[in-house]
């Protein structure tokens, strides 16, 4: 049986939000989605350098893990990203360094990076 929860620490951005629980839904059975949201923020995980938002992002993937149930964590990242305006290439190479810092926290989850391209579709990046 499918966790409950899954989790996605996305944008703030709300054009982000359905397609990525849309997807994550579907994708693993869950019913709900955990939505932590910054701005821009595989920037952030990538770069290490607001340590007190990595903080608070960290203490609500464990709430998500530990209390809801979550095993599959999403970091996402988008195009036209107010946040981080920083081009496509640039943004998949933080999300997949996101991606590694947010396995070293929970490496009892299946942690997975999502680009959602301009046309709001999301995709599967290793």
């Amino acid at each position: 049986m499918a966790a409950k929860f899954a989790t996605a620490i996305n944008c703030m951005d709300g054009r982000t939000q359905v397609p990525v629980g849309d997807w994550l839904r579907a994708r693993t059975g869950a019913l709900y989605v955990d939505a932590i949201t910054e701005p821009g923020p595989v920037k952030l995980l990538a770069d290490g350098l607001y340590l007190t938002r990595i903080d608070w992002m960290r203490a609500k993937v464990d709430v998500s893990v530990d209390r809801h149930g979550s095993r599959v964590i999403a970091v996402v990242a988008h195009s036209d990203c107010a946040g981080n305006p920083a081009p496509k290439e640039t943004q998949l190479k933080q999300l997949a360094a996101a991606v590694q810092r947010v396995k070293g926290w929970r490496p009892e989850c299946e942690v997975i990076g999502l680009w959602v391209d301009e046309n709001w579709q999301v995709e599967p990046r290793p």
